[in-house]
């Protein structure tokens, strides 16, 4: 970034500079985040210069991986910053993960070193913990590609894919949010719920708040009076950054109090029943927008004001296009590390797995939900989709997850008793006979992915349902 705010991207290489230029840059005293303790710029660039002495004298190298098992904290942030300022890979582990799951990563990357937490992380409802870490030694090796960070995807219906961008990827779609009509600014703040290992918390959140002067509050506690409260902790305007399983928190809330300063709320991951949508903000009296995006690309897409809903306006300098029912995104490289694979990547586009179609008029853009929610029952072609925004229609269901094996079946959280009878019966009158579920099971919970998606894998729903 030059002084008169201009950012300049090389076309190859962006060295280590980017994180001082499009990151740390800005007025020493600006608070970047409220844990409710302040930590201005000044003090997050002197953590991030220890931290940095800390991995070099521990082994990390320029070209060189670090892999971070760490939950939501200063010590991920500071040690995600050291990383790239000192011209390292990050590699983003869950701290959620198994060791199984964790072993199998650090085998195939082999990072030089590993930062974990020097003791177990109390599980429990904190949305920002402090911890102490260990800096393990793991290898000589430079990293095996050019990205600045590599995540695994938490997909809802298949194993984790491991994704690889640039240094230059990302400060793109930095750069990217500013352009977006409704995203918070400078002097604002950030409620931050998503966790900063993926892609919605990372960029959408960590990345272009530190850029664009606004400060982030994560909650004390991942409840829905905390988060009001955390909104309530300042006089600034507050965005709260979500998945729709939050949505479910603030619904929560009986009686919440007089806000002024809730601005709106964004949720990424699977799109918000318009239902659950229109409860939301007549609770709260603000918008719910809608962001689409995926770990390869970032955000692709917004409705931050609830106007198109349930369509998206592609994000600037995004091209999406539908062939065969399929969106897919122009990219110049496959996001996937080892051998591409044709049928994610090819010929420069990024096929998304989603069903959708692309108004040739207006650009914008309707998702229909997974590729795979196609299934034929008695010879007619049923979309699960369908059926399961049917379901989200009706009094009291908080969320549903509609499968088929070897017949439809219906999983159903609610947020108020209901009996399963009366449920089919309401659907009768809504869904023609082939494509209503033959069981309909209720859980107290849904299964979800560490992101927060809900998952659709059957094996799992089996094993959740009662």
């Amino acid at each position: 970034m030059t002084m008169d705010g201009t950012v300049v991207v090389p076309g190859t290489t962006m060295g280590a500079q980017w994180v001082d230029d499009v990151l740390l840059a800005g007025d020493a005293s600006d608070v970047c985040f409220s844990l409710p303790a302040p930590i201005d710029r000044s003090m997050l660039r002197r953590l991030v210069r220890d931290r940095q002495s800390e991995l070099a004298d521990s082994g990390l190298r320029p070209g060189g991986a670090a892999a971070l098992r760490l939950p939501p904290s200063m010590a991920f942030i500071t040690h995600l910053l050291a990383v790239w300022r000192s011209g390292g890979q990050a590699i983003l582990l869950d701290h959620r993960l198994t060791d199984y799951e964790v072993r199998r990563a650090i085998e195939r990357l082999v990072p030089q070193v590993v930062v974990s937490p020097e003791r177990p992380v109390p599980s429990g409802l904190r949305t920002f913990v402090e911890v102490d870490t260990a800096v393990a030694s793991y290898s000589g090796h430079p990293a095996s590609t050019a990205h600045a960070v590599v995540q695994l995807s938490s997909g809802s219906t298949g194993p984790s894919k491991v994704i690889g961008r640039t240094a230059e990827d990302l400060v793109e779609e930095v750069l990217r949010y500013t352009q977006i009509d409704g995203v918070p600014q400078r002097g604002e703040r950030i409620i931050l719920l998503p966790s900063m290992v993926h892609v919605l918390g990372l960029v959408g959140g960590l990345m272009y708040g530190l850029h664009a002067g606004v400060t982030l509050v994560p909650p004390a506690r991942l409840t829905g009076d905390a988060i009001l409260q955390a909104i309530a902790s300042g006089s600034a305007p507050a965005t709260v950054l979500g998945v729709p399983f939050h949505i479910g928190l603030l619904a929560s809330v009986n009686e919440p109090p007089s806000l002024p300063q809730f601005k709106r709320m964004t949720t990424g991951g699977e799109l918000v029943p318009a239902s659950v949508a229109k409860a939301f903000e007549q609770k709260f009296q603000v918008p719910l927008g809608n962001m689409y995006g995926m770990t390869e690309v970032g955000v692709i897409g917004t409705d931050l004001f609830g106007r198109h809903r349930p369509e998206i306006q592609p994000a600037p300098g995004i091209e999406v296009r539908a062939v065969d029912g399929e969106l897919q995104i122009r990219r110049p490289e496959s996001p996937y590390l080892g051998l591409s694979d044709p049928s994610r990547w090819a010929d420069g586009w990024l096929r998304t797995k989603d069903a959708g179609v692309v108004d040739p008029e207006t650009g914008l853009v309707s998702i229909k939900g997974r590729l795979d929610s196609q299934v034929s029952v008695g010879g007619l072609k049923v979309d699960l989709t369908e059926v399961e925004y049917t379901i989200g229609t009706l009094r009291g269901v908080e969320a549903a997850v509609v499968v088929f094996d070897g017949a439809i079946t219906a999983y159903l959280q609610l947020n108020e008793r209901r009996d399963v009878a009366r449920i089919e019966a309401e659907l009768a009158q809504r869904l023609a006979s082939y494509k209503r579920p033959r069981s309909v099971r209720i859980l107290d919970q849904l299964p979800r992915t560490t992101t927060g998606k809900l998952v659709r894998d059957v094996t799992v729903l089996r094993k959740a349902a009662p």
